[in-house]
């Protein structure tokens, strides 16, 4: 889910992420081997863009609300922009439009890279925009005899709060206590 709760065993965890360090360092290869075949215009353009519409305005909002949260659009959006299904239709609309070419490499290498080194995934609506480590991830290490990986995220995380509202439940009757 992040880099602080992957809901995954830490060992799963780097292995999943190791898979995409491998394609982050086929992309960095195959840019190293182009370099002076690159436009760099349009490659830091397309290097940034996912990030200007799908990172930085939901990591404001969620600076800005203190750790409360904050409205899934920037979680959508994030989503949308960090899509390698996103970026292929991208990459295919360029070429169709433009032509194909070695700055598109830079798409891959954006989202190769967010989750090779940084372990950013997908971003789910039950967890803080920002990772923030859960103490359901932590009892789940718990209860399968893994230690803690060192804390991900912030220096002071904020509380550990998502989009899942938990309601009050309403007090039991007293005749369906009776009857449990």
């Amino acid at each position: 889910m992040d880099q602080a709760n992957p809901f995954e065993t830490p060992k799963t965890f780097s292995l999943h992420r190791a898979e995409y360090l491998v394609a982050f360092a086929v992309t960095t290869g195959l840019l190293i081997a182009h370099l002076g075949e690159i436009r760099w215009l349009p490659a830091v353009a397309l290097f940034l863009y996912i990030d200007l519409i799908g990172y930085i305005p939901g990591a404001i909002a969620f600076k800005r609300s203190g750790g409360k949260p904050i409205s899934k659009v920037y979680y959508v959006l994030y989503n949308v922009m960090h899509s390698l299904i996103t970026q292929a239709a991208v990459a295919a609309l360029w070429c169709w439009l433009i032509g194909p070419e070695w700055a598109l490499l830079v798409l891959p290498f954006h989202l190769f890279g967010d989750r090779g080194l940084f372990g950013n995934f997908m971003k789910s609506f039950a967890l803080p925009f920002e990772p923030v480590r859960q103490s359901g991830y932590l009892r789940l290490l718990d209860d399968l005899g893994i230690a803690h990986p060192k804390p991900a995220g912030h220096a002071q995380d904020p509380e550990p709060v998502g989009h899942i509202v938990k309601l009050p439940q309403p007090a039991a009757r007293p005749r369906e206590e009776a009857l449990r």
